[in-house]
């Protein structure tokens, strides 16, 4: 990134698993000094045709991305008579961020898509300098309506604007109105009129309103502002924001819903009675990350509280550790399940994005639903996924030793579904946490302790578009630590050795893992998909997805194996992979 740098910085203390650990976040700064905030524009590469012959080696073969040009954001989501809709943040002109608009595709799985016509751009007044994100919510007498921000003037002042659909009969939802009454939602006195964006789904409640949330910021401190409506058309602030937190920066992509604390199944946005908590994720501007917390809702005094056992700013849980970014839920009725999308960027160099005429993917769309610890969320690919699979691999009771490669043959290793489960005898050898690492987050961790430098229990795992001689790999793998009076456990995605090419942002992304290792066992599911693997340990209560660009790992030539380089022996206790098919994408 010519002229960015990565720096080390906004360091503080948590717990995790009873390990004191320093948190030290990346930030984007430029070689000036300055935060970049948001996507960094190249005006002169944001109006340019895509190449005629597109370049199809990194391309996914079953993540979504419309056939050419720039995305970012999922925009709301939502399922409507028997279709599944997804909208997203396009550039229409070019493979970098600009000319932003709502393009809009459907599904009956969410797997196989189909494009259709630009939903939402700027034609009004009130979005004449953009249309931004937003969520959709089905009013009573099932009708669909979006809210979204738009931008009035050339001062990039923000508002809330809604649209509806002109035909409610049309199950794809073809084409959309944006009634002359907007904007609805106008910053008022106190507000940052240009940080105040991202409307939630509305949910409603017995005292007959309904309400949404709007990302803003005040002096650093990042919140999210509180509007009531009875109509759905005029709406008024609250006193105060549902909830806020000082030095976190603009809260992007807020999302706000509840979970079950007795099963699985998703909850309607409006759910409010029962064995239920909330969710509230935001999108950090500053760290590009995202983080959420779990606590009550306490709807009389419309606030917000985290429990004690979510950390509240910059060191909290995360959906995902890697490159995930402005994602967004939608409860999915036909199966009732709560359903997350995500973005996930290009770690590659704008040039090349502009040379391959495309940037930036969706990823796969998981369930989502409260651990049984009440602690934190587990994810997992949606069941549909599996009707691409194809050749099948399987491999039980084998055994690595220290330094053992197992290459899993038969599956098309660039496109590919893992999941594998890994057990070990005993835990006595695991590595002691040296006490100068207290420094270091899962992440530098990670990159101290990589997958070739030789521990206890670990590292062990799968190299992921590898090339035969290795020379280019992905390393997924765990590690465990011996803590005082308990275990650690390390998931590691390593970019570090995945390309030759300097340029490209290669981190080692990572997060510690609440892993139950009672039964000496971890599971991991890898999807791999020519220029992402996205990754969830421990049955889904860690994800981590990177974005790598092989220049020798591809197509026929990318490999698959698993390994270990830890003194304690691990076995593959079962493996299955399948070869992936490709949907209709677009």
């Amino acid at each position: 990134m010519e002229a960015l740098k990565f720096v080390w910085g906004l360091k503080g203390l948590i717990w995790y698993n009873g390990v004191v650990v320093m948190i030290m976040m990346i930030i984007i700064v430029n070689i000036n000094g300055s935060v970049e905030a948001s996507h960094k524009v190249y005006r002169e590469y944001q109006s340019l045709p895509p190449p005629l012959e597109l370049n199809h080696i990194h391309r996914t073969g079953f993540h979504f991305q419309p056939k050419h040009h720039w995305i970012n954001d999922p925009n709301g989501p939502m399922y409507y008579q028997g279709i599944y809709h997804l909208f997203y943040q396009y550039n229409p002109k070019g493979a970098v961020w600009g000319n932003i608009v709502w393009a809009h595709s459907v599904s009956t799985d969410m797997i196989n898509w189909k494009s259709l016509d630009l939903a939402i751009y700027p034609s009004k007044l009130f979005d004449q300098y953009g249309c931004w994100s937003g969520s959709s919510t089905i009013l009573p007498g099932n009708k669909p309506v979006i809210l979204y921000t738009g931008i009035i003037d050339k001062n990039n002042t923000q508002v809330q604007n809604y649209a509806v659909p002109a035909n409610y009969s049309d199950p794809y939802l073809q084409e959309w109105i944006k009634p002359n009454n907007n904007p609805l939602v106008f910053p008022g006195i106190g507000i940052n009129k240009t940080e105040f964006r991202d409307p939630t789904t509305a949910w409603w409640d017995k005292d007959g309103h309904w309400r949404i949330l709007v990302g803003s910021k005040r002096k650093g401190r990042g919140m999210v502002y509180l509007f009531r409506s009875r109509d759905f058309l005029k709406w008024i602030k609250a006193q105060h924001p549902l909830h806020s937190k000082a030095k976190t920066g603009m809260w992007e992509c807020p999302d706000f819903y509840p979970v079950s604390m007795d099963s699985a199944f998703g909850l309607e946005t409006s759910a409010i009675e029962g064995n239920i908590k909330h969710v509230l994720k935001v999108s950090l501007d500053e760290t590009r990350f995202e983080y959420y917390t779990i606590g009550t809702y306490f709807l009389e005094k419309d606030r917000y509280v985290p429990d004690n056992t979510s950390i509240d700013g910059w060191n909290g849980l995360r959906y995902d550790y890697g490159n995930f970014y402005a994602s967004k839920t939608f409860f999915d009725a036909s199966k009732n399940r709560r359903i997350l999308l995500g973005w996930s960027n290009e770690s590659d160099t704008p040039t090349e994005d502009v040379k391959k005429g495309w940037a930036g993917i969706q990823t796969i769309p998981r369930k989502v639903w409260l651990d049984t610890s009440g602690k934190q969320l587990v994810q997992w690919p949606i069941e549909e996924l599996e009707t691409l699979r194809r050749e099948e691999v399987h491999l039980s009771d084998h055994k690595l030793n220290l330094g053992d490669y197992v290459e899993i043959k038969g599956i098309t290793a660039i496109q590919a579904d893992v999941e594998v489960i890994f057990s070990f005898p005993s835990l006595d050898k695991a590595e002691p946490l040296d006490p100068s690492w207290v420094h270091m987050d899962a992440q530098t961790l990670c990159s101290h302790k990589g997958s070739t430098v030789q521990g206890g229990v670990g590292p062990f795992g799968l190299l992921t578009l590898a090339s035969k001689h290795l020379e280019q790999y992905t390393p997924i793998f765990f590690t465990v630590f011996k803590a005082t009076n308990k275990h650690v456990v390390l998931m590691c995605s390593d970019a570090t050795s995945s390309s030759l090419k300097k340029e490209v942002y290669k981190p080692s992304y990572a997060s510690f893992v609440d892993a139950d290792l009672t039964h000496k066992k971890l599971s991991l599911r890898s999807l791999i998909d020519h220029s992402v693997v996205e990754s969830f340990g421990a049955q889904g209560k860690t994800c981590i997805t990177s974005r790598v660009y092989p220049s020798r790992a591809v197509l026929m030539d990318a490999h698959l194996y698993a390994f270990n380089n830890g003194t304690e022996t691990i076995t593959i206790e079962n493996l299955n992979a399948w070869s992936l098919a490709n949907p209709q994408m677009n």
